[in-house]
């Protein structure tokens, strides 16, 4: 099942900006602005860059991805939305429970709030090792289950796992999806993946890639590639 949202092609990947300066971030940016409109700045790079390097991306017309998992107590996380969403970002990733959501839905304003469920990099025995006594796809639906009824505007989560959230909650929410590799991947920290044409028929709203693209001889290629195979997907808007 895939989602029915019209998106411009050119901003279902969200390229990761995992580098470490800003330098690096904004040869990735104009190398590959004319096939991607969406980039995602994680904990790395905005300690790098802070808030100058978010307001660069946007004064290029170009969206933003600020992902650094907000987690504390829920007055702190209301007042660092408040930042994010001052900057002009698109999204914002907050993980926790019900009063931090809640905490970040009430301060976004037009940025939009995606919960983390849980991260790529774990499988079922490290959430078993974390004292969760559940399936990794029954604990993704249950933390969306909550985020959709914090007023989420949608979730972070494999792509693995995406079919089931459509099928229990609908269209009405965005599915994010991080750990997509072109290939069966064994060589990195991304244990629960899907290849990109598997996400989107899988629910996927947008995919988060990085490794696969800056590690490309040719990005461009890997990038045109990724877009024919969502076309195949997903109608133009």
């Amino acid at each position: 099942m895939n989602t029915k949202k019209p998106v411009d092609l050119n901003k279902r990947i969200i390229f990761a900006l995992d580098v470490d300066s800003s330098e690096e971030a904004k040869k990735w940016v104009e190398k590959l602005e004319s096939q991607v409109k969406f980039f995602k700045v994680g904990l790395e790079l905005f300690l790098a860059g802070w808030f100058p390097m978010i307001e660069w991306i946007i004064k290029r017309d170009l969206e933003v991805m600020v992902d650094l998992k907000f987690f504390d107590v829920p007055e702190t996380v209301g007042r660092a939305v408040r930042q994010i969403r001052d900057c002009g970002a698109t999204f914002a990733t907050v993980h926790g429970n019900d009063g931090i959501l809640r905490a970040a839905v009430k301060n976004k304003k037009d940025t939009q709030i995606l919960a983390v469920t849980v991260l790529t990099s774990l499988d079922q025995g490290d959430i078993r090792e974390l004292g969760f006594d559940c399936s990794v796809e029954d604990l993704v639906l249950s933390r969306a289950k909550r985020a959709v009824a914090m007023g989420c505007d949608g979730v972070v989560s494999s792509g693995l796992e995406a079919p089931k959230l459509r099928a229990h909650l609908g269209d009405g929410f965005l599915v994010v999806v991080p750990g997509v590799r072109p290939v069966e991947n064994r060589e990195d920290d991304q244990k629960r993946v899907v290849d990109v044409r598997t996400a989107f028929e899988n629910g996927a709203d947008h995919i988060v890639v990085g490794r696969p693209i800056r590690q490309a001889e040719d990005p461009l290629a890997v990038v045109e590639k990724m877009k024919t195979d969502i076309g195949k997907v997903l109608p133009a808007p």
